[in-house]
């Protein structure tokens, strides 16, 4: 259809084309394209690859359009970018994230000047509240998976319910200046401007007001995560990665004060990640046991080895909270460097 001048008719239409989200849609004019094709630093015809389930070539130009359309910043075109690269063909396993039953959703993790730059959250509220260019970053890429990619619920995807990232995504920076270890994109072999993409079942509050040391943030935090639903423990999962963000207060006055080292710290989140193999109905415990991750006193891993917990700094000053993001089966987070 031509593109239509005005908003609200643009918004209806596209709707009845089927390929709206239900939100308003910004014109995509070639004037508009054209800058943020330019913006990227890439030639529109450029393909980031096929992107599944429709296998259409996603090109630069097919990107920027629906960056557009979602209201992000020409200048975030780079960015957004980078993040369909990482999930594209790569071990994020986006097949399986676009098609599953699950409610995940490709979560954007940033870190480097490139934060600042663009206006990515990182302090208080930074998964959701601020306003600020993150959410329009979020729904371009989102469109793209509607737009290009055909993800359309009950047809090419079965996620049962669903959740509100899979319309505005989840995109977050890190508070690399309040953090006490190093960047979680420098900790995966990329320093300054980067990515992690990470499939995120959802956010999940995870609180306590008494514990007064790191040793016991650290078990509240792991056994919070090794909750009987999540997908680690899913019979057919091989692995699914675990990702935590951790306020600074948290992670600078108490964790980082009585366990300074960082792999100390990683490495005892992952042993609390467990749960007795008990607590599981007794049809399930076969499939557990199978997986060889049983430790000695009968407690089940949530993971394999503890690089498989993403762990980085964000949030408010408030402290009393951690945010944990539940993985999705055999997906690994994927991190890459931004205009490197």
């Amino acid at each position: 259809m031509d593109v239509a001048a005005d908003v609200r008719q643009m918004s209806i239409d596209a709707m009845e084309q089927g390929w709206g989200d239900g939100l308003p849609l910004i014109p995509p004019t070639e004037d508009l394209v054209a800058e943020f094709v330019a913006q990227s630093g890439r030639d529109g015809s450029e393909s980031l690859g096929r992107i599944p389930p429709s296998r259409a070539e996603c090109t630069v130009e097919k990107v920027a359009i629906n960056a557009v359309m979602a209201g992000a910043r020409a200048e975030s075109m780079e960015l957004i970018c980078t993040a369909l690269d990482a999930m594209i063909d790569s071990p994020l396993c986006l097949d399986g994230i676009n098609a599953t039953t699950a409610a995940v959703v490709p979560a954007v993790i940033v870190n480097g000047p490139i934060r600042d730059r663009l206006g990515i959250p990182y302090s208080y509220s930074v998964f959701g509240g601020v306003a600020c260019p993150a959410p329009a970053i979020g729904r371009a890429i989102r469109l793209v998976m509607r737009n290009v990619a055909g993800q359309v619920p009950g047809t090419t995807t079965e996620s049962v319910f669903g959740q509100p990232g899979r319309v505005t995504g989840i995109v977050a920076g890190e508070w690399e200046e309040r953090s006490p270890w190093a960047p979680l994109a420098e900790r995966r072999g990329v320093s300054g401007d980067a990515v992690t993409v990470y499939g995120a079942v959802g956010t999940c509050n995870i609180v306590e007001s008494v514990a007064e040391s790191g040793l016991e943030l650290l078990e509240v935090i792991g056994k919070s995560l090794a909750y009987m639903g999540n997908n680690g423990f899913v019979h057919g999962t091989v692995f699914a990665d675990q990702m935590v963000a951790i306020n600074p207060v948290w992670a600078n006055q108490i964790i980082a004060r009585d366990i300074p080292s960082f792999e100390d710290v990683s490495e005892l989140l992952w042993k609390f990640a467990r749960r007795p193999l008990s607590d599981f109905p007794e049809v399930v415990r076969p499939k557990l046991e199978r997986r060889g991750r049983i430790d000695e006193h009968g407690n089940a891993y949530l993971v394999e080895s503890p690089d498989q917990i993403h762990i980085f700094v964000c949030g408010g000053l408030g402290s009393l909270h951690a945010t944990m993001l539940p993985g999705f089966s055999n997906s690994e987070a994927v991190t890459r460097g931004i205009g490197q």
